[in-house]
Order: structure tokens, then C-alpha cells, then sequence
């Protein structure tokens, strides 16, 4: 490595290829630490949905079924727009990755308006616990949308983070600071977009695909 790159790492890297494994590690770690995280909300709602089958079914129904199907297919084309975008930062295509990286966070923001107006929709119909949780269902109904809230809307600020990561990565393109060689950051902030499109392919059926 020449002397210029060894200058601009930061003291703690001896090298790039060691700042490159400690990115990773951290990123790894943390989506290790998210999983944990997730994993203890889907064992809960697991043991919930065999206690209460009929009443988690008759909770599925009340979600609107095409919200959820939409918000798929967006974010699955979001991490395509990412996984491209990382693909030609890679070539060095600088241009092409502002345009990837565009794309996956007006897909991005496209999921929350989706993910808002669902939510109005059902405080609109009295169906928020704890609030204006209406009707004359059994506690377990209410239980599942509870576990609806609390797991889409964990997700919900994943996706805000995510966004929050796209807009750095768009100004550091601009900056001209991502190229071939230094593409570490598209890397990083692609595999945290995927963990949280991820999260969503198993909301998606545990929530939207019960039997009816």
C-alpha cells in the first residue's frame, strides 16, 4: 500500500484490508444483535399463534392484504436497486450507483407511505390496541394486531435508519469519496438493506398469510 492511503486510514488500521474486516465484523455483529432482537418478538408471537390459531386467523383478516403484498414487491426490488448499485461501484460507475441508490431509497420511502396509510386506515377503523381498539372481538384478536404494531413498526424505524444510511451514501458519491477500490460503505450499508428487507419476508406471511 502506498504511503499517500496508509496516511488517510485512520491510526487504529495498519492497512485497509484491516479496516475492511473490522467494517465487516461490526456489521455482521450487529445484524447478529438485530436477530436476537427479532427473534425474540417471532418466538413470542409463534407461541401466541398456537395458544389463539382461530383468533390470530380472524386478527389476519382485518389487515389489508394488498398493503402487505405491494410492500413486498417494493422492498424485494429495493435490495435488487441496492445489490445493482454495489455491482457497479465495483466497475467504478459512479453514476450508475447514485442512480441505484436513488432508486432503493425512493423505494424505501415508498414502502413507509404505504406502511402510513395502512396504519390511518386501521386507527380509522377503531383498530389500534390500547387506543381505539373497537368491536366485539376476543382479547387474542386484539393481541394480534398488537404484535402487528409493535413488529411492523420496529421494522417501520429499521427502514427509517436504512434511509438515513442511503442519503450518506448518496452524498459520499457525491463527494466522489465511493470508487472501485473504495467501495467498503456500499457494501455495508447493502448488507444492513437486506437484513431489514429480510425481516419483512417473514412478517409478510406470519402476518398477511395466515389461513383464513
Amino acid at each position: 500500500m502506498k504511503t499517500a492511503e496508509i496516511a488517510a486510514l485512520p491510526p487504529q488500521y495498519h492497512d485497509r484490508p484491516q479496516r475492511e474486516g473490522a467494517n465487516q465484523l461490526g456489521m455482521w455483529t450487529l445484524i447478529a444483535t438485530e436477530i436476537l432482537f427479532f427473534g425474540g418478538l417471532f418466538l413470542a408471537y409463534a407461541l401466541y399463534r398456537l395458544s389463539y390459531p382461530a383468533a390470530f386467523a380472524a386478527g389476519s383478516r382485518l389487515l389489508d392484504f394488498w398493503s402487505g403484498t405491494i410492500n413486498t414487491a417494493v422492498l424485494l426490488t429495493s435490495s435488487l436497486s441496492m445489490a445493482l448499485g454495489d455491482a457497479f461501484i465495483k466497475r467504478g460507475n459512479r453514476r450508475a450507483l447514485g442512480i441505484c441508490i436513488a432508486c432503493t431509497a425512493v423505494l424505501g420511502a415508498l414502502f413507509l407511505a404505504v406502511k402510513f396509510l395502512e396504519y390511518r386506515d386501521m386507527y380509522r377503523a377503531d383498530l389500534v390496541p390500547g387506543i381505539n381498539f373497537g368491536g366485539n372481538t376476543a382479547p387474542q384478536v386484539e393481541l394480534f394486531v398488537f404484535l402487528y404494531f409493535v413488529m411492523t413498526g420496529l421494522h417501520a424505524v429499521h427502514m427509517l435508519a436504512g434511509l438515513g444510511a442511503m442519503a450518506w451514501l448518496f452524498r459520499l458519491n457525491r463527494l466522489g469519496r465511493l470508487s472501485a477500490s473504495a467501495h467498503e460503505p456500499v457494501k455495508m450499508v447493502g448488507l444492513y438493506w437486506h437484513f431489514v428487507d429480510c425481516v419483512w419476508v417473514f412478517l409478510y406471511p406470519l402476518l398477511y398469510l395466515i389461513p383464513k
